[in-house]
């Protein structure tokens, strides 16, 4: 019997519960609103922490934030920062949690503007998912000229915490961009999605 050999998966995914986000989620194109806001406020969330933390605390995250319902987080007052703030299950850093306040506010207005999230920030793409070619680790860019542009103009509008970095990170969770390395299985059905 003949050994087959597995393609290996990009490095940063060799244990749960990044394994699992990885091969199911990462990388693929998200076009729900929702679903949007919510990477966008747990990108925010992991600045400065790895992203394996804000993957196990993601399930808190959806419980202590309405299931990233915008518009019933835009409302939230002074006794819900107090809520989020006695979290343990989520990061309780009072700075992150008044940006995800303000992010829902402004994306209600983004989503009036533009009929969708949706269509606002894949339009830094041009709407399709930007196909890269990356061989190592070494060869994925931490920011692009598309992520500082969304940036720019997400700091531009009011949002918080939508650094360059973050940006990027968002892109390549929502499949704006392909990152999967070459190599790895994801790569080419994450393609065939675009």
């Amino acid at each position: 019997m003949a050994h087959v050999r597995r393609m290996p998966r990009c490095p940063w995914a060799a244990r749960e519960p990044n394994t699992t986000y990885h091969d199911k989620e990462w990388g693929v194109p998200v076009h729900d609103d929702r679903k949007l806001f919510e990477f966008l406020i747990l990108e925010g969330a992991q600045a400065g922490l790895s992203w394996t933390t804000i993957l196990n605390k993601r399930e808190n995250y959806r419980k202590a934030f309405d299931g990233f319902r915008p518009e019933k987080i835009a409302r939230y007052g002074a006794r819900d920062v107090k809520r989020l703030l006695s979290d343990a299950g989520i990061v309780r850093n009072r700075l992150k949690i008044a940006a995800a306040i303000q992010n829902a506010k402004m994306f209600n207005a983004v989503r009036k503007e533009f009929s969708s999230f949706d269509a606002y920030l894949w339009s830094f793409v041009g709407g399709k998912p930007i196909q890269n070619r990356r061989r190592r680790m070494a060869d994925v860019p931490a920011r692009t000229p598309e992520s500082d542009a969304m940036s720019r103009d997400l700091l531009r509008r009011g949002f918080k915490f939508v650094g360059s970095t973050i940006c990027y990170a968002l892109m390549q969770a929502t499949g704006m961009v392909n990152d999967h390395l070459v190599s790895c299985p994801r790569y080419a059905k994450t393609r065939s999605l675009g």
